[in-house]
């Protein structure tokens, strides 16, 4: 929905909210009463916050309903009340350059459209000497699978030959021989449940089959900033978040994926098999070295780390001797967080040529407006008042793709909202819209029009 659709939403009517803020000045009298008092909530499509006992309840259901029919991700809401019933229904709608946030002030603020972190960006090192594991055996995995799935329908070379153009890649032999015995295993759960534990995994279809590269790989702009590829010189698989030569085949039943490796890491073989982890942003797990061991459960042993450690690529500095250890040259991500004791100038990050993301939360800097110094960044987390004073000295960084106003749970959102939209409308982003809607909750509840600002 464009912005004029927006405008015309539902959402933007007061009889929309009355049910929910009757309920919210039920549980929140004392709140609203109290000088100054409000009641903050957010709703999205899959999630809603709000201050009541029983939180999905036919107020919410009501809001949730619209956002899903007119297309809006989330709305945030301020609520005041005057004595009289008289109330004020602050509501802060973001747009899509705007990432959903922890609490009720926005995430990422993304500055270029489509950009990506740079991890995201990571393609994988060539390693043009890595070959097949010698357990690798296509004629193994048939005779295997069909052996232990004698009445399964397996695909047709044609099938195959599709699946390959439509991924633009060449499926390994191993897994060309997997689906050859077994590409269609419809039925009930029992069905599904042995034929599971026949291949190892819940395998997926020729049509479900997909290349993991790393926009498949979700993860909030905030996060993915903070996440750094390194890859040891021993290391079976490199540490992307996602590649062109991995094959996403199957699940482990809990989320994970299960990938045959086309872009191992120094160590490691070509068509391994690897667990990209959901619980996880960034790297994957060799599991076997080939497919043939993973049927044959023969599976790969955690490595003993014996590697000396490099100097890390991401870093955490609490104090101002912790940020000259996290320094070198190789550093590309840093998060400074002093608690309590005195703030940190930034000249020991001038000039490191691999810098990107800093995240500086609030009290951490003794100059904020230092950050002009560091051109290379390209992701940059502060709080209200350090953008503030940044703003205020036009000292923002030209070359930022993203960035974030980071601060505690209980900020004000109006004020963050209104920070954010500075920042959005330096790079010509599209804002947060900031609308407000009045009316009373009296018996004779009256609906006013929203006035967007």
């Amino acid at each position: 929905m464009n912005d004029q659709g927006r405008s015309r939403s539902a959402i933007y009517q007061f009889e929309t909210w009355e049910p929910l803020l009757r309920l919210l000045r039920a549980e929140n009298a004392e709140r609203l009463a109290a000088p100054g008092g409000r009641v903050l909530g957010r709703i999205t499509r899959s999630s809603w916050s709000v201050p009541l006992k029983q939180m999905y309840n036919d107020g919410v259901r009501r809001v949730h309903d619209i956002l899903v029919r007119d297309g809006i991700g989330a709305v945030t809401f301020v609520m005041e009340m005057e004595t009289t019933g008289h109330t004020r229904l602050h509501l802060l709608v973001p747009s899509e350059a705007v990432e959903l946030g922890i609490g009720f002030n926005p995430g990422a603020l993304v500055l270029v459209e489509g950009a990506l972190p740079e991890p995201w960006r990571r393609l994988p090192e060539p390693t043009p000497e890595a070959v097949p594991a010698p357990s690798a055996d296509p004629a193994l995995v048939e005779r295997t699978v069909r052996g232990r799935l004698p009445d399964a329908v397996g695909a047709t070379e044609a099938e195959i030959a599709a699946a390959e153009l439509r991924l633009g890649i060449a499926l390994p032999e191993e897994l060309k021989a997997l689906y050859r015995v077994t590409a269609d295993w419809g039925g009930d759960y029992e069905a599904s449940s042995r034929h599971s534990q026949a291949v190892r995994c819940e395998l997926f279809d020729l049509a479900t089959l997909y290349v993991a590269e790393a926009v498949t790989r979700e993860c909030p702009w905030e996060h993915a900033a903070m996440e750094a590829v390194e890859t040891r010189p021993s290391a079976a698989v490199q540490g992307l978040a996602g590649s062109p030569g991995w094959i996403a085949f199957g699940d482990n039943g809990g989320g994970d994926r299960l990938a045959v490796d086309l872009t191992p890491g120094p160590h490691g073989h070509l068509g391994q098999v690897i667990l990209i982890s959901h619980e996880e942003n960034i790297g994957a797990r060799l599991v076997a070295d080939s497919l043939t061991d993973l049927l044959m459960d023969r599976l790969a042993a955690e490595s003993a780390d014996v590697e000396a450690q490099a100097p890390a690529a991401k870093s955490f500095a609490y104090d101002e001797e912790s940020l000259g250890r996290a320094v070198h040259p190789g550093l590309e991500v840093l998060a400074l967080n002093i608690r309590g004791g005195r703030p940190v100038g930034l000249a020991p990050l001038m000039g490191l040529p691999r810098l990107r993301s800093l995240v500086a939360h609030p009290g951490a800097l003794a100059d904020p407006t230092e950050i002009a110094g560091l051109t290379r960044l390209e992701y940059l987390g502060m709080g209200s008042r350090e953008w503030g004073d940044v703003l205020d000295a036009d000292a923002v960084p030209e070359g930022l793709l993203a960035v974030a106003v980071t601060g505690p749970f209980d900020e004000d959102p109006l004020a963050v909202a209104g920070l954010a939209n500075e920042l959005l409308a330096l790079w010509g982003r599209p804002r947060i819209t900031q609308s407000v809607v009045e009316g009373y909750l009296g018996p004779e509840g009256q609906a006013g029009a929203p006035t967007d600002k």
